[in-house]
C-alpha cells in the first residue's frame, strides 16, 4: 500500500504510531475508516452516553475531513454497542445530528467490551471519495 493512501488526522497521529494502524485508508474511489470510540482529549471515554457518541462522531468528522469527504458520502457505517438496547436512543439522537437523508446501509451490533474502558460505541465506516 501506498502511504499517501493512509488518512491520518494530526490528533490521530499517536494512535497510529503507537498501535500501529491508520485512521483509514483511500482505495480506489472508497475511504475504509478504522473504527472510533469516543474519547475525550485525556484518551478515556465519558461516563455520559451522550458525551461518549458525540466524541465519536467528532472523531470520525475529523477522519473524513482529513480526507476530503463528509457524512453525505458515507455509503456503509457499521456500529458496535456495549449495552445496545440500553443505549440505542441516546446513539439515534446524536447520530441524526451528524447524518441526514439520505441515510448510508448500517449495521449495529452488540458486544460485551470495547478496547477503551467504558467505551460504548466504536463506529466503523465507508465513504465515497469526491473525484
Amino acid at each position: 500500500m501506498d502511504q499517501s493512501n493512509v488518512v491520518i488526522p494530526s490528533e490521530m497521529k499517536s494512535l497510529y504510531d503507537n498501535f500501529h494502524f491508520a485512521p483509514a485508508v483511500k482505495d480506489g474511489d472508497r475511504l475504509y475508516c478504522s473504527g472510533v470510540i469516543g474519547m475525550g482529549p485525556d484518551g478515556k471515554a465519558s461516563k455520559e452516553p451522550e458525551t461518549q457518541f458525540t466524541q465519536a462522531f467528532e472523531s470520525l468528522k475529523s477522519v473524513l475531513t482529513a480526507a476530503g469527504v463528509t457524512f453525505a458520502d458515507i455509503v456503509e457505517m457499521t456500529t458496535f454497542h456495549v449495552g445496545l438496547q440500553a443505549n440505542m436512543g441516546t446513539f439515534m439522537k446524536v447520530k441524526d445530528r451528524f447524518m441526514t437523508a439520505p441515510y448510508p446501509s448500517w449495521t449495529a451490533i452488540g458486544i460485551t467490551e470495547l478496547a477503551v474502558p467504558g467505551g460504548l460505541v466504536e463506529i466503523k465506516v465507508i465513504a465515497r471519495l469526491k473525484r
